[in-house]
């Protein structure tokens, strides 16, 4: 008869060790792939940064924080200048831990988060726009809607109707380059790009052909 009982300990004591070192190598994988995701996925929205982590102080004005929507306070923040108001953000200020205490936020949506609040506050701030994920184009009826219908809806202070052709025909009399042209720099009591200063030129163009042509007939 062999002897197999040292083997048999030996075995089994190895065996006893495969669970832990499945549920590791489980775990690792697990957190790994969530760090992708992280990673992989857009960046939050200036808004989903200010609701979920700024929010905790400047919704209320807890522990000294500016807070949303008092000019007054924003308008001493914000003639520093963004770069300046980030490098706080990014370091810490006061009560404020670095990063907000988000220690995953990028610079990015700190700087969007930022022009948020200023914008909140009274400020006209543009948003600054990620180079890897630039948004897609708005459609001229979403640039007519959002801002041009304040005052092409009714023809305030002279603007030609929307649908109104013979109205829009001898402003587009020199081609719809030019008119687009004198859109951007701002014309009699409009001022440039609508008042809309992140409005780019494709985006100004579709929303001039949509002001001349109207919205489409209902089905």
């Amino acid at each position: 008869m062999f002897n197999i009982a040292p083997t048999d300990k030996r075995c089994c004591h190895t065996m006893a060790k495969v669970p832990n070192f499945a549920l590791a190598l489980a775990l690792t994988m697990l957190i790994t792939a969530s760090l992708d995701a992280r990673a992989q996925g857009k960046e939050r929205s200036s808004k989903e940064v200010v609701d979920s982590v700024c929010s905790k102080c400047h919704a209320t004005g807890a522990q000294g924080a500016p807070k949303i929507g008092d000019k007054q306070a924003w308008s001493k923040r914000a003639s520093q200048g963004l770069s300046s108001l980030t490098d706080h953000a990014l370091k810490g200020i006061r009560q404020m831990p670095s990063h907000g205490g988000s220690p995953d936020l990028t610079d990015l949506e700190i700087k969007r988060a930022i022009t948020y609040m200023v914008n909140q506050s009274g400020g006209k701030w543009v948003e600054p726009i990620s180079k890897k994920s630039p948004p897609a184009p708005r459609t001229g009826e979403e640039v007519v809607k959002a801002q041009c219908i304040k005052c092409h809806e009714t023809g305030k202070g002279g603007a030609p109707k929307i649908g109104d052709r013979d109205a829009w025909i001898p402003r587009l009399k020199e081609g719809l380059d030019s008119t687009v042209r004198s859109a951007m720099k701002g014309h009699g009591g409009m001022p440039a790009r609508g008042g809309l200063a992140d409005l780019t030129d494709s985006e100004l163009r579709s929303a001039v052909i949509y002001l001349f042509r109207g919205p489409p007939p209902a089905k």
